[in-house]
């Protein structure tokens, strides 16, 4: 088996729960492969870099072996290497607990300018 479908394998290496749900991520723009929009049928082989736009956070996975069944969470292991900066689950990790904001109680809801702040710091375009 040298070649799988992307979709396939993203499904088997577990980052995505269902193969719809990888299907769907590469049809939006999610799954990028050399830098490249990568549709779900296109076939991967060991070696290649894919990266993958996850809740909030950008992985850079290795492919080190194709795999059309889905596998168990210890074999994952197998099947990638990781290549996701420290920094960006840093980031999600500050993310995620400023999920919800703490306001002092009877200042009322945020300014325009509090809420251009906010969106600053946690980096989004709303």
């Amino acid at each position: 088996m040298d070649t799988v479908r992307l979709d396939k394998w993203l499904w088997a290496a577990r980052l995505f729960k269902t193969r719809s749900l990888a299907s769907e991520a590469c049809r939006g723009g999610k799954v990028k492969i050399n830098g490249e929009n990568a549709k779900p049928s296109r076939e991967i082989k060991a070696g290649e870099l894919i990266e993958v736009q996850l809740s909030g956070i950008k992985k850079t996975i290795e492919v080190l072996q194709p795999a059309k069944n889905r596998v168990g969470p210890k074999l994952v292991v197998d099947l990638l290497k990781d290549h996701t900066p420290v920094e960006e689950y840093e980031r999600f990790d500050f993310l995620r607990q400023m999920k919800t904001e703490q306001r002092d109680r009877g200042t009322g809801r945020p300014t325009k300018k509090d809420r251009r702040e906010i969106n600053r710091i946690k980096k989004t375009d709303d």
